[in-house]
């Protein structure tokens, strides 16, 4: 009777330890408050499936600037994506290993918890799949997953971060992705002059004043919420890509009426993110505003907006300078702080 006792006596203490190290896993990785500014929309659904947590983000930032992701070592996510450029590169198309040239402009970095669709084509619709894209592409990092776990597997700073994040040593694909993606949840813009505007802090210059009245008036039915994006897919007329791999949207549905549509871009932090366009068709926001009121390329798609208004936007050479000014006050300079 005694040994059975004891028997159930060091079960129950094991399965108390077992508890402890669960809670203490716990305690050691909470989870980060992602602190949603007021007026932004719901996060994307897929973000409640891997809440940000401490190890989890520190990892993932990690990982982001891991160069051996790359086949030759030397490119990174954060080669492309750079912080002081809002994670943009300020090249026309991407530049990834051996100085290939990819198909479009790095798009920005921000506010992807709150995004419903992710690439120019809205390809993906959940964070953590993304990121294979430019580990796989030709020409970005021409590898796979298995070659960089294959090269990070040992490492035990690693090692180490695996188990505080996750639990143990083991280095997966879904936990390389898991954790990228929480790092990117965290990278929320939200205190630019204009934030601060709508706060009360601060006050806008008469300029950008007329311009937020112009904005208003001629951009906010696409550039719309506190995202300044409605992520809808419009073809705008804007200088066509000629690479033979282009279709915009049309690329990932197979419908013509997508064809050469592409994901509204957000205009936060647009004063760090040029050049501007799909494939950087644009230098400056001055160029941009040029080629609306110009008048755009037509097609079968174009958008509405365009479409029934001469294919233009018009605009005076004041309120082009008033529009930038107003663009402007969207720049999030603790965001763009290394």
């Amino acid at each position: 009777m005694k040994k059975i006792a004891g028997f159930i006596s060091l079960l129950l203490l094991f399965a108390s330890c077992n508890s402890d190290d669960s809670d203490m896993i716990s305690i050691d990785n909470p989870e980060i408050s992602l602190n949603i500014p007021s007026g932004f929309p719901e996060l994307n659904s897929f973000v409640s499936l891997n809440k940000p947590t401490k190890y989890g983000v520190e990892l993932g930032e990690k990982l982001f600037s891991e160069k051996k992701f790359s086949a030759d070592n030397t490119i990174s996510c954060s080669s492309c994506h750079i912080q002081a450029n809002a994670f943009t590169d300020q090249h026309a198309q991407a530049v990834g290993i051996e100085g290939r040239i990819g198909l479009r402009n790095t798009p920005s970095i921000q506010n992807l918890a709150f995004m419903k669709f992710y690439n120019w084509d809205g390809s993906k619709l959940q964070l953590e799949t993304q990121t294979l894209v430019p580990i796989i592409t030709h020409e970005e990092m021409d590898s796979s997953i298995l070659e960089v776990i294959g090269k990070i597997k040992d490492d035990a700073v690693y090692k180490d971060l695996f188990q505080k994040a996750f639990g143990d040593e083991s280095i997966t694909p879904e936990r390389i992705y898991k954790s990228i993606a929480q790092f990117e949840y965290t990278l929320i813009s939200a205190n630019s002059k204009y934030d601060k505007v709508k706060r009360n802090t601060a006050s806008f210059t008469e300029s950008e004043l007329q311009g937020y009245q112009t904005f208003q008036q001629k951009c906010a039915s696409c550039h719309s919420s506190e995202l300044f994006t409605d992520q809808s897919f419009r073809n705008i007329g804007f200088p066509l890509n000629t690479d033979t791999n282009e279709a915009g949207r049309g690329r990932v549905t197979g419908i013509a009426a997508d064809f050469m549509s592409f994901r509204v871009p957000t205009l936060r932090n647009i004063e760090y993110t040029a050049p501007y366009g799909s494939f950087g068709q644009f230098a400056t926001l001055e160029s941009v505003l040029d080629y609306f009121d110009s008048g755009v390329l037509d097609a079968e798609n174009l958008d509405p907006i365009f479409k029934e208004n001469g294919k233009r936007i018009p605009l005076t050479e004041q309120e082009k300078i008033n529009l930038i000014a107003f663009m402007k006050t969207l720049s999030d300079t603790d965001f763009v702080k290394n």
